[in-house]
């Protein structure tokens, strides 16, 4: 497992689930709240392109901003001890950190609830990035929670599809595939298959 810091600039697909695949997120509230912690922490210092909150695991595929970008983030230069780099990755920690906290408090229990460390994958090619998308879209249709990706509720599919503003990068994710028809093309040709031969490490499983 992938457990090197993460790089500014870089692209990775970054997902994580309940410790011994307990539930993450019970009711909506729990999504909602879930995404706003994910936007007080993770968007000051990444850019999302595509993500998914399922019943027990997520997947986002975001872009760690570059250092000049971040290096004004309240509190980020606080964080004595640990090298600039290392820094990202706590943000990552005080998101689950946070969460866990709201979690136990809400359903009255205690310890971890995520597995430690979180996965990353870096991402190093168009092809890679145009699959992941679609690969994060497809969990909810692969797991059956739906038939159709525009049937689920918690994933940036209908972000893409809307024309509501958004901190999604939506406008770079067309550009990955031309235009929003071929998106949608693209996401009804896919196999699951296909991360063999685009040569991504993450094992695909029914847990995650």
């Amino acid at each position: 497992m992938n457990t090197e810091p993460l790089q500014y600039g870089q692209f990775y697909h970054i997902y994580n689930r309940g410790i011994n695949s307990c539930a993450l997120f019970r009711e909506p509230t729990n999504y909602e709240h879930f995404l706003r912690l994910y936007d007080h922490h993770i968007s000051p210092v990444a850019d999302t392109y595509a993500w998914v909150l399922m019943g027990n695991h997520f997947h986002v595929l975001v872009r760690i901003k570059e250092e000049a970008d971040i290096k004004d983030l309240q509190g980020f230069e606080k964080l004595e001890g640990l090298k600039n780099r290392n820094r990202v990755n706590q943000q990552f920690a005080n998101l689950f950190n946070a969460y866990t906290k709201a979690y136990n408090k809400r359903y009255t229990r205690t310890g971890a609830l995520f597995e430690h460390p979180f996965r990353r994958i870096r991402v190093e090619s168009l092809a890679q990035l145009k699959y992941l998308v679609y690969y994060i879209h497809h969990n909810p249709i692969h797991h059956g929670y739906c038939e159709h990706y525009l049937d689920y509720p918690w994933s940036s599919y209908l972000s893409i599809m809307s024309p509501k503003q958004t901190r999604l990068k939506r406008d770079a994710v067309l550009k990955w595939y031309a235009n929003v028809q071929q998106f949608q093309v693209y996401h009804g040709q896919q196999s699951l298959e296909r991360y063999r031969e685009l040569q991504l490490e993450f094992i695909h499983s029914t847990k995650l």
